[in-house]
């Protein structure tokens, strides 16, 4: 495998938001989230030198494939994998354009990355929605949006990714890491969080309806949500969302996901 912290290949790319790991202790533990057994099937997101890449493939999963965007880091994988199993497949493509879909329930997959801080919430958003085989994600994502991320209604925080990724997973704050711990030295913590599939404790809405209303109003989420959607309702604002049990003076911020399940089911936003 290549140097865990990247020496003697190129620099990180700021075009490519990379930060490369280089404390070994710290990577161990992130890996050590995602709790790989040996029918798991791993997917990691931008290995990068690999500093997670040795960790998982060293914990056994049953296959380990490697999505690199970097021609580099996808080539020398290729060149300088490990002979004994797990086999390792890196794949050069950009995860944004990854079909998660396929990812089925037929078999246990698992999903890890240190995620680029400027595409981390549009991954989170279509990996955690999308992918009904996927039993466990661990991301390292900006410590700010990781608060976002498990924020309670009513909390500053708390907003469309809250209540998208809370509507699919359950979502855990693990541990924070500092900058220091990366090259180059972002200016910000990183945090780690894990995911767990809500399956069938999943409520009932259609995603495609809860998306564009979450838009919607997150969008204007200081006004009232009668103002908010007067504009797609025929029928009286008020009396629909008392109707609901729902204040018509309330915003979005003090809604709890499961109250956006029942609204998108009856409010179309075209």
């Amino acid at each position: 495998m290549p140097s865990p912290d990247g020496a003697g290949g190129p620099r990180a790319k700021k075009s490519l938001g990379q930060n490369f790991l280089r404390d070994r202790n710290i990577a161990a533990k992130i890996v050590a989230a995602l709790r790989i057994g040996p029918e798991d099937r791993v997917i990691e997101i931008g290995p990068g030198p690999g500093a997670l890449t040795r960790h998982i493939h060293a914990a056994g999963p049953a296959q380990l494939f490697l999505l690199e965007k970097d021609y580099h880091w996808a080539t020398e994988h290729g060149r300088t994998r490990p002979a004994e199993p797990p086999l390792i497949t890196p794949v050069l493509t950009d995860a944004l354009l990854f079909p998660w879909e396929r990812l089925t329930p037929a078999r246990s997959w698992k999903v890890i990355g240190n995620l680029p801080y400027n595409v981390a919430s549009p991954l989170m958003w279509d990996i955690l929605s999308t992918a009904p085989g996927l039993a466990r994600a661990v991301f390292m994502i900006q410590k700010e949006v990781g608060e976002r991320i498990v924020a309670a209604p009513g909390s500053g925080a708390y907003g469309a990714l809250s209540v998208w990724l809370q509507s699919f997973v359950t979502p855990r704050m693990e541990f924070i890491v500092p900058p220091q711990v990366f090259v180059p030295r972002p200016k910000v913590d990183s945090a780690v969080l894990s995911f767990v599939p809500l399956g069938a404790a999943r409520g009932r809405f259609e995603p495609a309806r809860l998306s564009r209303l979450l838009k919607v109003c997150f969008q204007q989420r200081r006004k009232q949500l009668q103002r908010i959607l007067r504009g797609y309702v025929q029928e009286d604002v008020s009396a629909l969302l008392t109707g609901l049990g729902l204040d018509p003076a309330v915003r979005p911020e003090s809604l709890a996901p499961e109250d956006f399940h029942m609204l998108s089911e009856s409010v179309k936003i075209p």
